[in-house]
């Protein structure tokens, strides 16, 4: 795709563009930074109307790079962002695919929780550091629930394309 179809792409409110919201400059900025790190290649093509479009295009690399990325967990820090997009590009992968990741985030997210709840226990009751752990666990078992209500989504949708 060219950068303005990118652009458009993720300027839908459904799919990325529910996911990521991005600034025309910020994406040919970014663009350039994943060309530059051999990330993606481009190439001048002709337009039946108007001037010639860079055209992008992942490099093997690029590909590689993405799939890694795609198929890991988010990290608890990126995860608002990181996941949904993972999970849109997972989708588009295929229900296994969604499924594996929504999986592996799940094991993620009940380590942050464990990890939480320990850290809670060693407060004084009554504390302020206690309310603060209270509210991440709240935050921690809302998205384990969310993520439960993932995996009962892919496991519906891969019963519906299963043969009977």
């Amino acid at each position: 795709m060219h950068g303005y179809e990118l652009y458009r792409e993720l300027g839908r409110k459904s799919g990325l563009g529910l996911v990521w919201t991005v600034k025309q400059a910020q994406l040919y900025g970014m663009l350039a930074r994943l060309e530059a790190g051999g990330l993606v290649e481009s190439e001048l093509v002709a337009s039946g109307q108007g001037p010639a479009r860079k055209v992008f295009s992942p490099t093997a690399g690029g590909r590689a790079a993405f799939a890694e990325w795609a198929r890991s967990p988010a990290s608890r820090r990126d995860f608002r962002l990181d996941f949904l997009a993972k999970l849109v590009f997972a989708r588009k992968a295929g229900v296994r695919a969604a499924s594996t990741l929504v999986a592996a985030q799940r094991r993620e997210c009940e380590s942050w929780l464990e990890d939480m709840r320990t850290r809670g226990a060693s407060c004084a009751e009554g504390s302020l550091d206690a309310l603060v752990y209270r509210y991440r666990i709240g935050q921690l078992e809302a998205t384990a629930s969310w993520l439960e209500g993932c995996k009962a989504f892919f496991e519906a949708a891969s019963r519906k394309r299963s043969p009977k």
